[in-house]
């Protein structure tokens, strides 16, 4: 299919050939029919995109210190290599469209192959002739409104939300200022509800647009005079800034417009900066509208499809889409006096030269349309590049391709050779062409089963979230194909036991999981200066790891099993490698959680049969500005410091020797790769052993338990 995409190293727009997104649960695949083109959002992207290195840095200070502290703790070419990745990946622009439904996922209620329908989000309702959108973004179109007007729906919902926020009633007076698409629509969902409107705009044009639309207005100059009257100099009841400008006038414009104690809403994004005499005096009441309503920035809502309950939260995100069209069906707003300009998808990169200036002519909407033809052939597989010479007796394929995969591990698999690099796939299509053509995979799809079921594939590289671990490890493996799988292997006991389950079967191919850093060269010149040794170990483990949001993925336990058991296993593993022994018991106690970790600053106790004990301290109420790791082992005279895999000193009582890696950290994950396929050519066993694998898991499992009971686990 074609999709929009936006390189933000470049700064090229371009129309591209993708594999069709596969349907997920509570989700539709939708057939897209016309998609708005955002003159906000999607110019400021585009803006910056095509800015130099430099430029970018200018206009984001905030990312290039993030970036120094980065370089920091890790190393100077890590750090590039990350920015440089991240700037690579092609970015999917648009955020508003309308379809036609043509597959449902599980689960999802409401909604049926055939129905039309209204989309929105970022990432969702993207401009592309496919998208899979998720429940509460769509919503049904009844017959008489088009597909065109129906485009405009995610807009019109930020609209309404801003309306909404100011709390008019019936009667009162509106004044919009900035009359542009946001800005129009808001003026005329003012007029539906009973307000009486005034808009106000610096382009003479719009203005005279909106008079003929019916709507009070006059230019920004001079404009206090008119507004006067219009009010019987009371003042604006309500004021909706709906400019797009890091000017602070109309926020000035707003106080002196507004009445004694009126309220004004930001609904665009403006300059902020409150003067305090206007807005003193008149104790005006200030909001700022969060684009389309509660709901937005929610994964659980957006994504997970959870619904807040209509008596307490009467118009979320996806109601007021319903609202937006119900007011379209009912022609009480007309959007298609401002379309200005439509495109079809092929030629979508005239619309983006419109709305950043390069062509000088006026706009307003700007529409893309896409094949009318109902008829779908589910293309979830592309070539990439033709087949090379076989050469080699590894044959890859990978499932997933996110920020890790293509910043850290892919790198490392192409670098390291000895594998064909065969299909990748993932959910979204997208990310697997860009990760195609960047490493060189023959094949991109957006269906795992082109992975899996693939007879010339005999090595899987796991590398998506982590509750597909486990389903995507067993599969693999009884598809006669070896894995590699980035941890953690399992995110709950009944996923592992399914993993020893298989693992017991004689004719399995190799597993390994991705516990990189045991294969790190100062990991593995550190086990060498403690072996032999006569006397347990004493480790302790400090890892910064850094705040994460409430709503980030790896907090669900459904999706992410938890900080300890996605990240921790490396951690437990480490021991492990450092021991070769299993744990025999696990305890953990984390600070009070104030309602903002989760469990994430805790230490965990691990005994070995040795007598080694190992404590891991994981701290989420640190600074990034550190280093995240610290490791220190002391036994029989001596002392093992390894300090963020930048650096290893060890001391005995007659030398103290320091190594250090300068220009980058090394945490083993190329050696990790290469010693995992040289396992599988040489028909080796596996790289670690299947006992340690799963006592990690059970380890982390047991922590987990131990945080809620108090109760040191015994394994």
């Amino acid at each position: 299919m074609k999709q929009i995409l936006q390189n933000m190293r470049d700064g090229k727009t371009s129309t591209t050939d993708v594999p069709m997104p596969a349907v997920k649960q509570k989700t539709a695949l939708v057939q897209t029919r016309a998609s708005l083109v955002s003159a906000g959002t999607e110019r400021m992207l585009v803006e910056f995109a095509e800015k130099s290195l430099v430029g970018k840095a200018a206009s984001r200070p905030d990312l290039v210190r993030q970036v120094f502290a980065k370089a920091r703790r890790e190393g100077i070419l890590p750090t590039l290599s990350a920015a440089f990745t991240k700037l690579d990946q092609p970015m999917a622009l648009g955020y508003s469209s309308a379809g036609v439904i043509v597959e449902v996922g599980d689960a999802l209620q409401g909604f049926k192959p055939g129905d039309r329908v209204a989309c929105a989000g970022g990432g969702f309702a993207v401009h592309a002739e496919y998208g899979v959108i998720p429940q509460n973004l769509l919503t049904h179109l009844p017959d008489n409104v088009d597909f065109e007007s129906a485009a405009f729906t995610t807009l019109g919902a930020i609209a309404l939300q801003g309306f909404r926020l100011a709390q008019p009633q019936l009667g009162e007076t509106v004044c919009v200022i900035g009359l542009g698409l946001l800005g129009l629509l808001s003026a005329e969902i003012a007029k539906a509800a009973g307000c009486r409107v005034f808009g106000i705009d610096l382009d003479k044009e719009r203005v005279t647009l909106a008079k003929r639309m019916g709507i009070n207005a006059a230019h920004r100059e001079g404009c206090e005079e008119t507004t006067t009257a219009f009010t019987q100099n009371r003042g604006f009841d309500h004021t909706l800034i709906c400019a797009d400008t890091s000017s602070n006038d109309p926020v000035e414009l707003a106080g002196h417009l507004a009445r004694d104690r009126g309220i004004i809403v930001a609904v665009g994004a403006v300059g902020l900066e409150i003067p305090r005499k206007i807005y003193y005096e008149k104790e005006l009441d200030f909001k700022i509208s969060r684009s389309y309503g509660p709901g937005r920035y929610d994964p659980a809502y957006e994504e997970g499809g959870q619904d807040y309950p209509f008596g307490y939260v009467r118009w979320t995100e996806g109601r007021n889409l319903e609202a937006f069209v119900e007011l379209l069906a009912q022609n009480k707003i007309n959007v298609r006096p401002l379309i200005s300009h439509h495109f079809p998808i092929d030629d979508a990169t005239s619309a983006y030269e419109l709305i950043t200036g390069k062509k000088k002519e006026p706009f307003l909407g700007v529409l893309l349309s896409y094949p009318q033809s109902l008829e779908v052939e589910p293309v979830r597989k592309i070539q990439v590049s033709a087949r090379a010479a076989q050469t080699d007796n590894i044959r890859v394929g990978v499932l997933g391709a996110g920020n890790y995969a293509q910043a850290v591990f892919l790198p490392a698999v192409k670098k390291t050779g000895n594998a064909e690099l065969v299909g990748i796939a993932t959910a979204s299509g997208l990310s697997a062409k860009h990760a195609a053509q960047k490493f060189g995979f023959r094949f991109a799809s957006s269906n795992e089963e082109d992975i899996l079921n693939e007879d010339e594939i005999n090595a899987v590289i796991i590398l998506t979230r982590h509750q597909h671990h486990a389903r995507q490890v067993i599969a693999a493996l009884k598809n006669k194909k070896s894995v590699y799988c980035e941890k953690p292997l399992a995110i709950n006991k009944t996923d592992l036991a399914a993993i020893e389950e298989q693992l017991s079967e004689s004719d399995n191919p190799l597993l390994a999981v991705g516990f990189n850093r045991r294969f790190a060269p100062f990991a593995i010149r550190l086990k060498e200066f403690l072996h032999p040794r006569s006397e347990p170990l004493a480790i302790h483990y400090r890892v910064n790891a850094g705040f994460l949001p409430s709503n980030h993925w790896l907090h669900d336990p459904l999706q992410g099993g938890g900080r300890i058991i996605g990240e921790g296993c490396h951690f437990i593993d480490f021991l492990s490698f450092l021991t070769d022994l299993s744990p025999l018991s696990v305890s953990a106690h984390a600070l009070p959680d104030g309602n903002q970790y989760h469990n994430d600053n805790c230490v965990i106790t691990l005994s070995y049969a040795d007598g080694s004990v190992g404590t891991i301290t994981y701290l989420a109420n640190g600074n990034k500005n550190y280093a995240k790791e610290r490791l220190e082992v002391f036994s029989g005279g001596k002392i093992g410091v390894l300090d963020d895999f930048r650096s290893l000193e060890l001391v005995t009582d007659s030398k103290r020797t320091v190594f250090h890696s300068r220009l980058r950290q090394n945490k083993g994950h190329q050696a990790s790769w290469k010693t995992f396929i040289d396992a599988v050519s040489q028909g080796s066993p596996p790289p670690i052993p299947y006992d340690q694998l799963i006592s990690v898991s059970t380890a982390c499992f047991a922590a987990m338990q131990s945080l809620l009971t108090g109760e040191e686990i015994t394994l």
